[in-house]
Parts: C-alpha cells; structure tokens; sequence
C-alpha cells in the first residue's frame, strides 16, 4: 500500500476535526478525497504530510510510520498546494531548481529533472519569466513543476484547478493523467465534480470530520440508486398507452410532459426493451431517448446534504 491511515482522530480544543478515520491508498491511484468545506480533509492531508500531529491513530507511508520517517517519507512526495506556492520575483527555472534542491537534487541531475519538469508542465518556453508576470493558469502548471523535478512516488494535489483558464486547467489534467501513468500515486482534491468524475480511480467522501463513503465511481452511484428512470419523445400521445406502461413488470410510474414520457422503474428491473417493442407497436414512433443515470454530484448531495462547492 501507498498509504495507510488507520483510525486517526485530530482535535483542537473542543473540535473534533477528524473523527476515526481510515483509508487506504493503493498504488497507481487517482484517490479523490471529496467533502465540503470544514469536513477535515485539509487536516486528513496536513496529518499526511506531517504539518501536524495526530492524537489518535497512526499513518504509514510506503509501509514506514510517517512520526517515525518523516523526513526519509517526504523525500518521496509532491505537494501541490491550493494556494500558489512559488517566488514571485524568482523565474520559473529559478522556482522549480530551487525546490529540486531542497529534495538533494544537484549537478547534472537537477538540471535535467528542472528541464524536465518544465517541458512536461508546458513551461520550457518561459523558464526565464518571473514568476509574477505570469498568469494564474501559468502559476499554477509551475507549482506543478515544483512539485514533480524529484519524481515523487506520491504525489498530492489540493484544487490544483482553482480559479484558471479553460486552457490552463485541461492541460493540468492531461499533466494529471500523464503522472499517474509514469507511476506516481495521487490524492486529489477539487471542488469540481466533473474533474473527480474524470480522474479518480477511488473516491472518499467525507464530511463532519468522518468517511461517510468510500469506493470507486460506479459504487459510490449504486449507494442512492434505487430505481432507473428513462424518458421517451413520442410523436403522439394517448393515455391508453400510458396506463398499459404502468402495468409493464418492474414500472413504478409513468409521467407525462406534452409528447414526452418518464418511466420510473424499479432497479435493475431490465424492462426497457418490453417498453420499447410496446410503444412500438401500438403504430407510435419514438423520436429520442435519454437514459438519466445517477452522477457524482447527486451522490454527494444526498450523503451531505451539500453540494461540493459549498
């Protein structure tokens, strides 16, 4: 395992920020780590990284006990920060060798790995720019840089998208994709559920300090899908119709908006041909179909109670 957190509990003063919480990453991984704001993921990953210290619980890292290994573990992390954390009145090869340096990359090998780091993040063209005369997309792809000129096994990731250009933001996602095939392991965070959808091999939801749900994509969908909806576009109507798709097995309910139809049934009820060859027959074309299947979003607003960018 990547990473093993087991049972940690994290308190300040009377607050409970993290509430026995356990996870595991597997190696390979895009891990999104989802919750709304004050739910304890930004202490979950400062625990991680070894900002602060646990009361309760232990986190191991590449098998080794981050209060044991901290200094020998963090050699082998990225940290990309939500707020940008680069020099502003440093260039950009300035930045990304400065912060090789501080992992022991020297000589040869620093500058070839900045060279790389800045070709791979789209940057080689602007590596003698200051950092504050670039955009914010820019400053962004070069704490990405920063991040990555060692070659981390493990890599995290805190809203590495906030506030960036269209342009920007799909090239960090390509960049995402691209490290996680060379091998590194991440932990993602983002307020953009679209981005999650993308990326994330695994998801944890937390909120209130607790996991409330953890498990890849199609799992976390199955935990509020309880039925299957689909609505047909008919090119007429009648209620005979109607009341003979009620009686289909497994249909819980038929809708009617003008021409259109939404059949409710009940899950996996695997109806949707015999509704189909029955309005066929009946001399009624269908004109569309749109299956309407459950999304991330829908997940996390019915664990929560929120949406993620609250």
């Amino acid at each position: 395992m990547v990473v093993e957190i087991k049972n940690v509990v994290k308190r300040y003063k009377d607050e409970l920020a993290v509430d026995n919480v356990s996870l595991t990453i597997r190696e390979g991984e895009i891990f999104g780590l989802l919750g709304p704001n004050g739910a304890g993921k930004t202490t979950t990953i400062n625990a991680l990284m070894g900002l602060i210290k646990i009361d309760k619980g232990e986190i191991l890292i590449f098998d080794k006990n981050i209060k044991n290994f901290s200094s020998e573990i963090k050699k082998e992390i990225g940290i990309v920060p939500q707020d940008i954390a680069v020099y502003p009145d440093l260039t950009v090869y300035e930045n990304t060798s400065f912060f090789a340096k501080l992992y022991g990359l020297k000589d040869k090998l620093l500058k070839d790995r900045v060279e790389e780091a800045l070709e791979f993040t789209g940057l080689s063209d602007k590596k003698k720019v200051m950092a504050k005369y670039l955009s914010g997309g820019m400053r962004r792809r070069l704490n990405i840089a920063c991040a990555i000129a060692h070659h981390p096994r493990l890599i995290i990731m805190d809203e590495p998208t906030v506030g960036i250009d269209p342009q920007s933001r799909n090239h960090i996602l390509e960049s995402i994709k691209r490290l996680n095939n060379d091998g590194s392991t991440i932990i993602y965070t983002s307020h953009y559920m679209e981005e999650v959808e993308e990326l994330c091999t695994n998801i944890a939801i937390m909120d209130k300090g607790k996991v409330i749900a953890q498990g890849n994509k199609d799992e976390l969908k199955a935990l509020i899908s309880t039925e299957d909806k689909v609505s047909l576009e008919l090119s007429s109507m009648n209620f005979t119709l109607v009341d003979n798709i009620r009686n289909i097995m497994g249909v819980m309910d038929c809708a009617v908006d003008g021409n259109m139809i939404t059949v409710t049934s009940k899950k996996d009820s695997k109806n949707l041909s015999k509704i189909i060859d029955y309005i066929l027959n009946t001399g009624v074309e269908i004109m569309n179909i749109n299956i309407e299947k459950p999304n991330l979003e829908g997940v996390f607003l019915t664990l929560t109670g929120k949406t993620l960018r609250d």
